[in-house]
């Protein structure tokens, strides 16, 4: 080892050792800890969506990205700046705001950004700059983006659409259903294309850290791993559709879509690392590093009071939004006191066990009833919700209720029940594993989706109140989740839209429920 890299080892071991490592060490312990919901609900997005995978792989890469910038950190000192704790104070309204909206994406991000702004306190502006390009790379933790998948839905089957044509393969296109003479074929969620765009730009991203030195090259490069990616997805679906007109059937075209997937993901990395390897650039320029002499034990303890205030102070401003939000919670708790109506099955359908009334958390109140229509047993579950619940407890509960709202391989369609408004029940059913259920929200005595109006009409009663409660319905086969036969889950499929469509007065519950006369405030 030469005496440069004795040089360098030495101060960077010094700075690992120093007041502010300790600083931001403690504090990132701090915030993980404040935020722990987020950052559980990231992990388990990397364990259970394919689309997100490969960030099990980002702090790896990141370390890998500091390290491979060593010779420009040489003699480089943290330099604390605390006034920078004070951005953490808009930072925590931002987190209220997505919080009470219940975008849980949002809420990772902004604890992200709070890490970030940690990073950026503790380090200070010169030695921050030097590393922005690998910490700005940890928000690839951070599992965002499922909110494009209905454009790039929009996008893909725009794409078929013309594509058949300028092939002259007669198809009739409706919404995302293309049928062909060979059959049919559906641009579902899975096929979207959001799993490999996000893969792309991660690759894009660290591609162009490590060949280009010029922002604008950069830019550009993860530019073009933002479009080329789109544009592949659109050639591989119509390639799966040409290829069922081809062999006279969509579902042996089908078979190995996914398959035909990670081929196309693979050229498409291929295509970006031969277009911006002309351009790369290898020469690394050394940043001025500060003198040795100043890399000692004494400046580091110079620096431990502002790098402990600054670390103090931002950690105190992250908890408001957390604060605040319990108080409000609490504030919804449900009135477990009064029994809730049950529903009484007309017809052929037979009640096969007592209604069960169970409070979960401070969600809500549910009405458990089994049925039999002659078709299969179904399981009806009503949750009642406070006035002041957020959108996130209602999706948490259907998610759970329904084992399928969440998941990558999710298709739906609308059933038409008596009573009640058209689109206001959805049916979903996912294949890995097989789940089956129809579900539908009730918000404001009304069927509702919950867009961002709607979340934000939402996030306000969850502050000032409301007349209505939100009302969760969820009907699934009896023995859904279970380890069954598909046949049996495709029975069951029928047998829970017979049973709502035999059931004129469910509607009529639902609006009791979801009265003021069920408000407790």
């Amino acid at each position: 080892m030469n005496v440069r890299s004795l040089a360098n080892a030495a101060g960077l071991g010094d700075v690992l050792r120093s007041s502010p490592a300790i600083a931001l060490s403690v504090g990132l312990v701090a915030l993980g800890l404040l935020f722990n919901v987020e950052v559980v609900a990231v992990v388990s997005t990397w364990t259970v969506s394919t689309a997100y995978n490969h960030c099990f792989l980002v702090i790896p890469i990141v370390l890998y990205l500091i390290w491979d910038r060593r010779d420009t950190l040489r003699d480089a000192v943290a330099n604390p700046y605390p006034l920078a704790a004070l951005a953490g104070l808009p930072l925590a309204f931002a987190w209220l705001v997505a919080e009470r909206l219940g975008i849980m994406e949002g809420r990772q991000l902004v604890a992200m950004t709070f890490a970030q702004l940690l990073f950026f306190t503790i380090l200070g502006p010169r030695l921050w700059w030097r590393l922005a390009g690998p910490l700005l790379y940890l928000y690839f933790l951070v599992p965002f983006g499922a909110f494009l998948t209905p454009k790039l839905q929009d996008i893909t089957t725009a794409f078929v659409d013309h594509g058949l044509r300028f092939l002259h393969i007669p198809a009739y296109i409706t919404g995302y259903t293309i049928e062909i003479p060979e059959g049919t074929f559906l641009i579902a969620e899975a096929c979207a294309g959001l799993r490999f765009l996000i893969a792309a730009v991660a690759f894009g991203c660290l591609y162009a850290l490590l060949m280009y030195r010029s922002p604008i090259r950069r830019a550009i490069f993860i530019g073009v791993s933002i479009i080329v990616p789109i544009i592949a997805n659109g050639f591989r679906a119509l390639g799966i559709i040409s290829l069922g007109h081809i062999l006279g059937s969509a579902q042996a075209a089908e078979t190995d879509h996914v398959l035909y997937g990670w081929i196309f993901f693979s050229i498409v990395i291929l295509i970006l690392i031969v277009l911006g390897l002309p351009f790369r650039e290898d020469t690394v320029a050394a940043a001025p590093g500060w003198p040795l002499h100043r890399i000692r034990r004494g400046y580091f303890r110079d620096h431990l009071r502002p790098a402990v205030f600054g670390a103090i102070g931002l950690v105190a401003l992250a908890a408001i939004g957390p604060a605040v939000a319990m108080e409000l919670d609490r504030r919804a708790a449900p009135d477990m006191r009064s029994e809730l109506p049950a529903l009484t099955p007309v017809g052929d359908c037979r009640l096969a066990a007592a209604p069960l009334t169970l409070g979960l958390d401070t969600s809500g109140r549910m009405i458990e009833q089994r049925f039999d229509c002659g078709q299969g047993p179904v399981l009806l579950s009503i949750e009642v919700f406070s006035p002041r619940s957020i959108a996130s407890s209602m999706i948490g509960e259907q998610r759970r209720l329904t084992e399928v709202v969440g998941a990558d391989d999710v298709r739906s369609s609308h059933v038409n029940v008596p009573g009640s408004p058209p689109s206001a029940w959805r049916l979903v059913e996912r294949k890995d594993p097989y789940r089956v259920a129809v579900t539908s929200l009730w918000i404001d005595g009304r069927p509702a989706e919950l867009g961002l109006a709607r979340r934000a009409r939402q996030a306000w009663h969850s502050i000032v109140g409301s007349r209505f409660s939100p009302v969760l319905v969820v009907a699934t086969p009896a023995y859904n989740g279970q380890d069954v036969s598909i046949a049996d889950l495709e029975r069951g499929e029928r047998s829970i839209v017979g049973f709502l469509q035999s059931q004129p007065e469910l509607a009529t519950l639902i609006a009791r429920l979801s009265g003021p006369a069920q408000v407790k405030d």
